[in-house]
């Protein structure tokens, strides 16, 4: 308070000195103020000194500690890693000891066991030098009787050249023709020998299987009864009229001409009234043309677009009808794990036919007669009606593949992984190939009785003429047949023998070679009976 009055006062008083002046108080108060800093400082120092003395010092006994406890740590580590040791090497030594002692122990069993072998192989070597004695004797007894009976065939020879020399002098022959004399004979009994032998093991075999095929397949077939459709090779079209047929032409042909090329058929307009016909050896493309000129000539409008744009519509419907076709099939035969191409190769059989049957419900039928036939003998009915369904899949490309429809068919089963017995019941059901299973037989003959079937199968009159102009050609191609007539619509040849030519032996052997020859030679749907007569007719006079 003193000060401040004296600095105010000062100041008040200085107001009028002059610039250098300063009072005498005001210095001291410096002074002393110097004085007090000087002195904070020196004991700021010193007690920062003694602090850092103390932290050093506290440092130096945490030091000591931790380099105590350090040892201590050292000691008893080192302590339980010798105890550890002492154990790890009482343990190895325990387990050293025990392997010595079974190796040893084993050391004696071998020993054993080798003392044993060396007992029985001197047993065997006695036996066997006791064998070679007695076969060194039993050889000296065979060269004493070969030496002896070397002179006998010398005897037995000379015997025989006497004879021979004798008949030749009796009969008068030459030893060439003595040996075609007794050759002929020999050949003649052995044909008659051979032809009664077989003739009896055919008789024997047919009267074993006879029954037992016969119940078989009439049972299968009693069983499966379908019906039968016949589809013509061409398609025919309504016309209303004679002017919707102009229209269908088109201004110069160019409408026709349009759908030709879109369809790829051959439209034939002539001067039939109400009709056009479409052919084409696809059924498919057939049917295509078919169901899109039907559908031009209901909506009228008939133009090259229109045309192109109708077809096209078309044939995805019918892909889409084939597919449906193909499920239903393997779902009404009962047929899983099929794949996509299959099922629509099956639909497209749909519209497949053979000598007039469609070739779909024949597969089926096949499928169906196959599978009975099979459970009659005990097999898998389930793979033989796989076995029926796909063998005439090659059917449905055989006209954009090269080859048999059992070659196709064998090529499309392979690509779809079709099992052993399915692909051989395809290449094999025409005998095309060896039957490696009991499937391609059952295949064969459900394959024959479908074909066979009254009305299931149609042949054109031309084609039906060769097959029996042929089938009788074969026939009479044999010597000692003097007419052959094909009756039964061409299922049955008869055969009529010259009884002076063929004995009974050698009828049986004509009339099997006549099948296997027909067989080899021709095609035709189910089997043919070949019936051989031979009559001995006398006729006498009395008179």
């Amino acid at each position: 308070m003193n000060t401040t009055m004296i600095s105010s006062s000062s100041t008040a008083g200085m107001a009028g000195l002059p610039l250098g002046f300063v009072a005498p108080g005001l210095m001291e108060l410096v002074l002393i103020g110097i004085v007090v800093l000087v002195i904070g400082a020196v004991v700021g120092l010193v007690i920062r000194s003694l602090i850092g003395k103390q932290r050093q010092f506290r440092a130096k006994e945490n030091a000591g500690a931790i380099t105590a406890r350090a040892r201590e740590d050292a000691e008893r580590l080192k302590k339980e890693a010798q105890l550890e040791a002492k154990a790890e090497f009482l343990k190895r030594r325990e387990e050293f000891e025990e392997q010595t002692s079974q190796t040893q122990r084993e050391l004696r069993d071998l020993t054993k066991r080798l003392s044993k072998r060396e007992d029985n192989l001197e047993r065997k070597m006695d036996t066997l030098a006791h064998k070679e004695r007695l076969l060194e004797q039993g050889q000296k007894r065979l060269a004493s009787k070969e030496s002896s009976l070397q002179g006998r065939e010398k005897q037995v020879a000379e015997t025989l050249a006497q004879q021979r020399t004798q008949l030749l002098k009796i009969t008068g022959l030459s030893v060439d023709q003595a040996r075609q004399m007794l050759m002929s004979q020999l050949e003649a009994e052995l044909a008659k020998e051979s032809s009664a032998l077989i003739e009896q093991r055919v008789n024997e075999a047919k009267e074993q299987a006879r029954a037992k095929s016969r119940e078989i397949v009439i049972n299968a077939i009693q069983r499966y009864a379908a019906e039968h459709t016949a589809e013509a090779t061409v398609s025919t079209v309504d016309i209303p009229s004679d002017d919707m047929k102009g229209r269908v032409i088109g201004r110069e042909g160019r409408n026709i001409r349009a759908f030709e090329r879109a369809t790829g058929v051959d439209v034939i307009v002539d001067d039939t009234p109400g009709v056009v016909v479409v052919s084409c050896f696809d059924p498919i493309r057939r049917e295509v043309a078919r169901e899109s000129l039907e559908r031009l000539i209901h909506d009228g409008r008939i133009h090259p677009g229109r045309i192109e744009e109708l077809v096209g519509q078309v044939k995805k419907e019918l892909d889409e009808k084939i597919q449906e076709a193909g499920k239903q099939a393997a779902l009404e035969a009962n047929i899983q794990k099929l794949h996509p191409k299959e099922i629509a190769l099956l639909g497209r059989l749909s519209y497949r036919t053979s000598f007039g049957q469609n070739v779909l419900r024949h597969s089926m039928e096949v499928a169906y007669l196959t599978e009975m036939m099979a459970e009659e003998l005990g097999l898998n009915g389930q793979l033989a009606r796989r076995c029926g369904l796909l063998h005439d899949i090659g059917k449905a490309a055989d006209h954009e593949m090269e080859g048999t429809h059992p070659e196709i068919g064998l090529a499309l089963a392979k690509r779809y992984n079709e099992p052993e017995e399915v692909l051989n019941a395809i290449a094999g059901h025409h005998g095309d190939i060896a039957a490696t299973n009991f499937y391609t037989p059952l295949v064969a003959a459900a394959d024959a009785v479908s074909a066979a079937r009254p009305g299931a199968r149609r042949e054109s009159l031309e084609r039906y003429i060769k097959r029996l102009e042929k089938l009788e050609g074969l026939a009479n191609s044999f010597s000692g047949v003097k007419q052959a007539y094909a009756i039964q619509a061409g299922r049955e040849i008869r055969v009529l023998a010259d009884a002076s030519k063929m004995d009974d032996s050698t009828a049986m052997k004509t009339a099997r070679e006549i099948a296997e020859k027909i067989e080899h030679e021709m095609q035709y749907p189910g089997e043919i009976k070949v019936t051989l007569l031979r009559e001995v007719r006398c006729v006498e006079y009395a008179r």
